[in-house]
């Protein structure tokens, strides 16, 4: 593991606590799991950070509409992948990230930036 000043890696549960931090980073963590279980670790997340935190998601957002862009039929095979090898896992479009930001109390969802349908997006308090 890689020794960064300011970032301490922590085990766990994250379906029973997360630790506290500024931020909490989390890349293809949430489509390996069903709403019900997102849900959960958006709240742990939410009750570790301070009022101005936030957590850093990297996810594909998978599109509302049925397009052939390369990228979007490789996102269209992940949300395929994820369904017959994680049950309840799958891919989701921006507004369900939107969604279960906001279920699990965060103020809003900000968009940052997008390679290859995989974008940085930051939920906040």
């Amino acid at each position: 593991m890689i020794n960064i000043a300011g970032v301490d890696h922590v085990g766990g549960d994250m379906f029973e606590s997360v630790p506290q931090g500024d931020a909490i980073f989390m890349k293809w963590i949430l489509h390996d799991w069903s709403d019900g279980h997102c849900l959960k670790l958006l709240k742990n997340c939410h009750k570790a950070l301070p009022d101005n935190g936030k957590v850093i998601v990297v996810e594909a957002n998978l599109p509302v509409k049925p397009d052939t862009d390369t990228a979007v039929v490789g996102v269209s095979q992940c949300d395929l992948i994820m369904m017959a090898q994680n049950p309840g896992g799958k891919e989701r479009s921006e507004q369900e990230f939107r969604a279960l930001a906001s279920e699990a109390g965060f103020k809003g969802v900000n968009l940052i930036c997008c390679v290859c349908n995989f974008w940085v997006m930051e939920f906040y308090k």
